[in-house]
C-alpha cells in the first residue's frame, strides 16, 4: 500500500514540475512520464520516498541567467540553481546585440533544430527586469504569413503561379482586395510574396482559397491559443478570426488581430526546420538544490510533441522563406553595401514582420528562422520594439547572431560582427552540436536573380 502511495507522490510530482500542460493532450500527458526527478543525496535513507517540495522547476527566473562559468545557471526556488542548456558564448553575444541596438523592448532565443536545446535566452526591457521571451504582448505581423503559406499549399495553390496585385505595401483597403488590370500592374508567385511580404497576394489568396476554419485550425497546429510545453510557463499567444471580410483578410497577412511571444515564433520557425513536427524545446539541463543534489535532469531523448504540417508543406514553405534573404525583405540586412553576403556559404530561410502601433508610437519588427536551410542546425526567433527614433530591427540583430553562431562554429567564410567577440573553445568543442547529419537535400527548384529590396514598410506588415 506503501508503495502504491509513493508512486502515486512521484507520478504527481512529475505533473507538477509542468503545470501548464493541458490534459486533453495526450501527447503532452505522454511527455510527462519521460521527465526525470532524480535524488543524488547521499544523506538520503534508502528506500525512503522521493519528495521534491515544491517541484523542481518552481520559480526558475530566466530573466537572471549567469554566464560567468563554463555551464549556465539561473536561480530556481530558495536556493536551488538550474544548469542550463544555454551556450554561453551565444548568451553573451545575443545580451550585448540588444544592449547596443538601443530598443526600447527586445528578445532573441536561439535553438538546436533536431534537440530541441536552447542556446540563447535573452531580452531586453524597460524598468524592472521581466522575461520577454515569454511574453505575447507584440502583434505577429507578417510572422503569421508562414501560417496562411501552409493553409494555401495545404489547399493546393500552385505556387510556381504568378498573381497580380497593386497597391496595399502599408495598408489594405476594399480596392486592394478587387482585382483590376489597370491597377494591377505587379505579379508574384506565392513564394516571392512571401519573401517580399507582398500583402495583397496573400489577402486575395486567403480569401479565395482558405475558409476561416482552415485558417484557424493551421494556426492553431503551430501552436496559436495553445498551451506549448516548456520549462517555464509560457502565455498562449492569441488568435482571433474577424467574421468582416477585409478584417480577415488583413489577419490572414499579418495586420493585427493575433500576438506572438519570441517562444512561440521560435516555435514556429523550429517546426518548419523539423520537417513539420513540432518538437520540444528544453533549456534546463537539471536542477540542484543547496547542498549539490540533483532533483531534476531533462529528458535526454528527443520530443516530438505533435506532427503540424506535413512533411511535402513544410518544405514548400521553407523554400519560400529562403527568398526573404535571398532577394526579399532580408536581403539587405544580410549583405554588405556591395551586395556581398555575410553568410556566403550558408542558406537561410527566414520571415520578418513589421506593424506599427500608432496610438503608443511602438514599431513591432519580428525575424524567425533557420539555418542552413537545406540541413539545419538552428532555430532563431529575434523581437525588437522601438518607440520614437530607432537604431536596429529584428532582421539586423537576426543577422549578426547568425553571423555569431556560425563564425563559432567555424565556418571559414563567415566573420562575427563588429564588437563581438568569441569566446575560445576548448579543443574539441565546436560549440553547438551538429544535427539531422543524415537528412536528405532536396533538389533546388532554381534561384530567382537577386534584387536589393527595400525593407519590410514600417506600417503594414
Amino acid at each position: 500500500m506503501r508503495q502504491g502511495y509513493a508512486l502515486f507522490a512521484a507520478v504527481a510530482l512529475v505533473a507538477a514540475s509542468l503545470p501548464f500542460l493541458r490534459k486533453q493532450d495526450e501527447v503532452f500527458h505522454t511527455l510527462l512520464s519521460k521527465a526525470k526527478l532524480v535524488v543524488s543525496n547521499p544523506k538520503a535513507r534508502a528506500g525512503a520516498a522521493l519528495v521534491v517540495d515544491p517541484p523542481a522547476l518552481t520559480d526558475l527566473d530566466l530573466s537572471s541567467i549567469d554566464t560567468r562559468r563554463d555551464i549556465a545557471t539561473a536561480p530556481a526556488h530558495g536556493k536551488r540553481t538550474a544548469e542550463l542548456t544555454i551556450d554561453p558564448t551565444f548568451q553573451e553575444a545575443a545580451d550585448t546585440l540588444l544592449q547596443r541596438g538601443e530598443m526600447h523592448t527586445g528578445a532573441i532565443i536561439l535553438t538546436e533544430v533536431a534537440t530541441g536545446k536552447v542556446l540563447a535566452w535573452s531580452s531586453v526591457s524597460p524598468g524592472r527586469r521581466r522575461d520577454v521571451c515569454t511574453e505575447p504582448v507584440a502583434p505577429s505581423a507578417s510572422v503569421f504569413k508562414i501560417v496562411t503559406g501552409s493553409a494555401l499549399v495545404e489547399h493546393g495553390v500552385p505556387l510556381n503561379e504568378k498573381y497580380c496585385y497593386g497597391g496595399g505595401e502599408h495598408s489594405l483597403s476594399r480596392r486592394d482586395l478587387e482585382p483590376s488590370e489597370e491597377r494591377d500592374k505587379w505579379c508574384a508567385t506565392v513564394g516571392m510574396a512571401m519573401g517580399r511580404s507582398i500583402n495583397a497576394v496573400f489577402a486575395r489568396l486567403a480569401l479565395k482559397h482558405v475558409e476561416r476554419d482552415k485558417l484557424r485550425a493551421a494556426a492553431m497546429r503551430f501552436g496559436y491559443a495553445q498551451d506549448i510545453p516548456f520549462d517555464v510557463l509560457v502565455k498562449p499567444s492569441t488568435l482571433e478570426i474577424p467574421e468582416d471580410e477585409l478584417e480577415y483578410a488583413r489577419m490572414a497577412a499579418g495586420f493585427w488581430h493575433t500576438t506572438l511571444s519570441p517562444f512561440q515564433g521560435l516555435n514556429i520557425a523550429l517546426t518548419v526546420a523539423n520537417h513539420g513536427e513540432m518538437v520540444r524545446q528544453h533549456v534546463v539541463e537539471r536542477v540542484l538544490e543547496e547542498d549539490g543534489s540533483v532533483i531534476y535532469e531533462r529528458p535526454k531523448e528527443r520530443q516530438v510533441l505533435k506532427r503540424a504540417l506535413d512533411a511535402r508543406t513544410a518544405q514548400a514553405v521553407g523554400r519560400m522563406m529562403e527568398q526573404t534573404v535571398r532577394n526579399g525583405t532580408s536581403f539587405q540586412s544580410f549583405h554588405d553595401r556591395s551586395g556581398r553576403p555575410y553568410l556566403p556559404d550558408v542558406r537561410v530561410a527566414g520571415k520578418t514582420g513589421t506593424l506599427t502601433e500608432k496610438k503608443t508610437d511602438s514599431l513591432y519588427t519580428w525575424w524567425v528562422g533557420y539555418a542552413p536551410a537545406r540541413q539545419p542546425e538552428i532555430a532563431l526567433s529575434v523581437l525588437v520594439m522601438n518607440r520614437g527614433a530607432w537604431r536596429v530591427k529584428a532582421t539586423n540583430v537576426a543577422a549578426d547572431m547568425l553571423r555569431v553562431y556560425f563564425a563559432d562554429r567555424g565556418v571559414s567564410s563567415v566573420r562575427p560582427p563588429p564588437g563581438i567577440r568569441l569566446r575560445a573553445r576548448s579543443t574539441g568543442d565546436a560549440g553547438a552540436t551538429p544535427t539531422e547529419p543524415g537528412d536528405a537535400k532536396p533538389a533546388d527548384p532554381g534561384a530567382e536573380a537577386k534584387v536589393a529590396m527595400p525593407d519590410e514598410p514600417d506600417d503594414g506588415t
